[in-house]
């Protein structure tokens, strides 16, 4: 990281690191980043990339996540997050806001603002969370025009265009499977396909899909909890995180204002909190300082 906190490499960069990682036959594992600051922290562990939920950006905006955010909204927070790491960010485009000029319009933005890539889903627009039940999907040749566009949109040909299907929940699994084979044949590089329910489906995904997937391991959905290293052996490419970290600060928030509230101080809670010099150690004060001092270091002397 450089002094101002930008990304050491280029846009350009880090799709084609997506891309190559996405070949390597190490699964890449994508932690969703809230904000800017966990995403370097994402990184400062060793992570692949990062990831910006739809969800989570609604969430932050005391907004369900059913399609109420807007293309701006979105994508200034994927610009903010893809600012401060070398990572490559992958970013929930939801159904792309609109028809499939709209979905070309959105690619276009992101790739704008340094994203590595994003994923257009095949539900009817306004969408709903994809492990919720009630959930409906558009016709197989409209999100083949979806993604077409998007795909024809982008300029930089390592953008990755990810094709989400939640037919799992509506039709079942083999039309999911045949919606995914569209997908990719429509120019999709990454299939996501949500809510499936074992490492059964998994596998019989991956059997029958011949592309780069994604695996979305989400807390207390209809998908069971695998490894990163049980998805890597049913062949998975990569794995988001997408709302792990917004829940754990959440319900670290919560507690702590509870006992703040019952006790009228936060004295017993030091312990949980994170330490002011770990704080500048993520924000690079050093190298701020240094900056500054490189800069103005000079004396002004005589008169003007």
């Amino acid at each position: 990281m450089n002094a101002l906190s930008t990304a050491a490499i280029g846009a350009a960069e880090k799709r084609v690191a997506f891309r190559a990682g996405l070949t390597s036959g190490r699964i890449q594992r994508l932690p969703g980043a809230f904000n800017p600051l966990v995403a370097k922290l994402i990184q400062e562990l060793g992570f692949e990339g990062a990831y910006v939920s739809g969800a989570v950006v609604s969430a932050e905006l005391a907004l369900p996540d059913i399609g109420l955010t807007t293309l701006t909204e979105v994508t200034e927070r994927g610009r903010q997050i893809a600012r401060v790491t070398d990572l490559p960010v992958l970013i929930d485009a939801d159904t792309g806001f609109g028809e499939p000029m709209n979905a070309a319009r959105t690619v276009s933005l992101l790739e704008d603002a340094g994203l590595a890539g994003c994923h257009l889903e095949d539900q009817v627009n306004p969408k709903r969370c994809g492990h919720l039940d009630g959930k409906s999907v558009v016709p197989v040749p409209e999100m083949v025009r979806r993604l077409r566009a998007a795909v024809s949109a982008r300029r930089d040909p390592n953008f990755v265009v990810c094709a989400r299907t939640d037919a799992r929940g509506t039709e079942g699994l083999d039309a999911a499977i045949d919606r995914a084979k569209a997908y990719a044949d429509a120019g999709a590089d990454l299939i996501f396909t949500e809510a499936l329910a074992d490492a059964g489906e998994f596998a019989k995904f991956r059997a029958a899909v011949d592309i780069p997937l994604l695996a979305n391991m989400t807390e207390f959905g209809k998908s069971a909890l695998l490894s990163a290293g049980e998805l890597e052996n049913l062949g998975y490419n990569a794995v988001i995180y997408p709302v792990t970290t917004l829940r754990l600060a959440m319900y670290a928030v919560e507690h702590g204002l509870r006992e703040i509230a019952a006790t009228g101080t936060q004295s017993g809670l030091l312990d949980r909190m994170q330490q002011r010099s770990r704080l500048y150690e993520l924000l690079d004060y050093e190298r701020y300082n240094e900056f500054d001092s490189g800069i103005f270091n000079f004396t002004l002397t005589g008169e003007a």
